[in-house]
């Protein structure tokens, strides 16, 4: 797992992100509502951010959206699809049960509190996909043990290379 820096702007986001918590548990707190509301970065923001990491650090080229069901973009050369996955709740990846897996999975784990995050899988999609019980419909969602897992069945040689090295990028220390 190589654990890298996120931009300045997430810090940003997150500070934001809590001044609109207090402002708004303060209103809640003066109505008397004992609701708690977490505020969470997620979904489609956490799914962004994880295929710009792609982009930054593999040189992924996206997909126009919705070009491609099960798919993200191309790898570096064009020659390999690649799916991406994020998670900024500490869960595993979520899968659809689409016809055409990708020929790679990149999926990242995103502590945004401290702007940092972390490589998680890196390789050949069947790999995780293996780890999921077959036959499922809709959306599963794998294991960050069982990920993990998958992650180490991959060989060096298997997975996409970094455009930027920990040598040459400072960002790779969190």
């Amino acid at each position: 797992m190589r654990k890298f820096k996120l931009p300045q702007e997430i810090t940003d986001l997150v500070k934001a992100r809590d001044e609109v918590s207090r402002h708004y548990h303060q209103i809640m707190e003066e109505r008397g509502s004992s609701a708690t509301l977490k505020f969470t970065l997620d979904g489609n923001l956490i799914g962004d951010i994880g295929e710009a990491i792609a982009v930054q650090l593999f040189g992924v080229k996206l997909h126009e959206r919705k070009a491609a069901a099960g798919t993200d973009g191309l790898t570096l050369d064009g020659k390999h699809t690649v799916q991406v996955k994020a998670t900024g709740t500490n869960r595993g990846p979520a899968f659809r049960n689409t016809e055409k897996r990708a020929d790679f999975l990149l999926f990242f784990e995103l502590d945004l509190k401290r702007a940092c995050g972390s490589i998680i899988f890196n390789g050949p999609e069947h790999y995780a996909f293996r780890k999921i019980k077959p036959g499922f419909k809709n959306q599963r969602v794998l294991e960050p043990k069982r990920i993990r897992e998958a992650d180490k069945e991959v060989q060096d040689h298997e997975r996409l290379p970094l455009l930027i090295t920990p040598d040459g990028w400072q960002g790779w220390n969190c």
